[in-house]
């Protein structure tokens, strides 16, 4: 009964978490940065204006410059790649104020995002003169959904900031490591989730190797997912861990086609999956040879948190990889209904196969409902993205249904033998 309520009272947590950092209403919200700068004004409003003579300072700008007939309008070209490999191309419409150092700027054009996503988008600029320094305000107003993209952008705020004085000092930006995002930190956040989770199994040996189990599967997964941004030649990837949550990967620059959306959602699950004959084929060998070290229990418990954490990521839930998956593979609404339930038929059979009471399958399908009140949300690209090939569908469907009958087969597998 201990072990039922700490997995319901993680649920919740996880549920609420999700919920607070993606689907969040916060509406709109501004963000202000402000620091003090040893500099002289004129220098530092050079960079900071967009009409400013140094305004491509920063090393992620290769170019700015005013477009010819017009007096406010400045396109900046930048290092950040579109879908196609080129550089994104942001058009600026400026007004500046005719007393004091201070502007407003919006997107009028984007050359990888669709103009929904910038209609809420302003930004101001300010420079006081506070006698020994300058002092910079920087103010984005943005309507956000969930605190992640919010949190995202005081960061990026922060990088640019500190990327600035770098400038002033030495009259260039140079680009580093965001300290978040280091190997060495990322395996730390992954040591804290895993004692962060151990409470929930039970302070005991057992309750921390289930703990280590999960922040195992979870890394696989995301493992998983950057091996197919690397074979669809993102030419960088990285692994954000998020304590209790889990991970995110993420590619070097936006989807290119629905096929490269599809295969990437999978390969998180789909990569795991390979490890379900081998874990099987250890279990019923003994455990002999090489790897003997490793006991046919921790196996199975190994087999069993593998095929649920993946099972999960499968659902047909919008802010999922299997409803990632299914958009792709099905683009009418009758189509897509029609997969997804199916999806969730194999998955409510799997849990009366192992036994789950009526009870907890609908307790279920209630927390799949809440999750899919969600939203797809998501960015809108500027252009529709390359449109799927028959193959490419048969390929991805299959091998979604191929990955959720190999997840549920684990789980199968390991509960029958665990408490059999």
């Amino acid at each position: 009964m201990a072990m039922h309520i700490s997995a319901i009272l993680l649920l919740v947590i996880n549920i609420g978490l999700l919920w607070l950092l993606m689907a969040a209403p916060l509406g709109l919200r501004t963000l202000r940065v402000r620091a003090a700068l040893n500099a002289p004004m004129e220098k530092i409003w050079s960079a900071v204006s967009p009409l400013g003579h140094a305004a491509d300072w920063h090393h992620s700008v290769l170019t700015s410059e005013v477009l010819p007939g017009t007096e406010n309008h400045v396109r900046q070209t930048y290092t950040h790649l579109d879908r196609h490999g080129q550089p994104i191309v942001r058009t600026f419409e400026i007004a500046i104020e005719e007393i004091g150092y201070r502007y407003q700027s919006r997107v009028l054009d984007d050359s990888a995002l669709d103009a929904s996503f910038w209609k809420d988008f302003r930004e101001e600029r300010q420079l006081d003169d506070n006698g020994e320094t300058v002092e910079l305000t920087i103010a984005q107003t943005d309507r956000y959904r969930g605190f992640a993209f919010l949190i995202f952008r005081f960061f990026a705020l922060r990088r640019e900031v500190k990327a600035l004085r770098q400038w002033l000092q030495t009259g260039e930006s140079q680009p580093e490591r965001v300290g978040f995002e280091h190997p060495a930190v990322q395996c730390g956040l992954a040591v804290v989730s895993t004692l962060l989770l151990w409470p929930f199994f039970g302070l005991n040996p057992s309750g921390l190797m289930l703990s280590a189990l999960l922040t195992l599967v979870i890394v696989l997964h995301e493992l998983g997912h950057m091996a197919a941004y690397r074979a669809f030649g993102h030419k960088t990837v990285r692994m954000i861990f998020v304590p209790l949550l889990g991970g995110v990967a993420i590619g070097g620059r936006p989807y290119n086609s629905l096929f490269e959306v599809a295969t990437c959602a999978l390969m998180g699950a789909g990569m795991s999956a390979f490890l379900i004959p081998v874990a099987i084929a250890l279990h019923e060998t003994g455990g002999q040879g090489l790897l003997g070290f490793v006991s046919g229990p921790t196996v199975l418990i190994f087999l069993l948190i593998l095929g649920a954490f993946n099972l999960l990521n499968l659902l047909p839930m919008n802010r999922f990889d299997g409803g990632q998956v299914l958009r792709q593979v099905f683009r009418s609404r009758l189509s897509l209904t029609a997969g997804s339930f199916l999806v969730t038929l194999v998955i409510l059979g799997i849990g009366w196969r192992i036994g789950m009471s009526s009870q907890a399958l609908l307790a279920g399908l209630a927390v799949f409902a809440l999750l899919s009140l969600m939203g797809k949300g998501g960015i809108k690209p500027r252009h529709r993205l390359e449109e799927m090939t028959g193959g490419q569908r048969i390929f991805s469907g299959f091998g979604l249904y191929a990955a959720v009958l190999l997840h549920g087969y684990a789980i199968v597998y390991a509960t029958d033998r665990l408490f059999s």
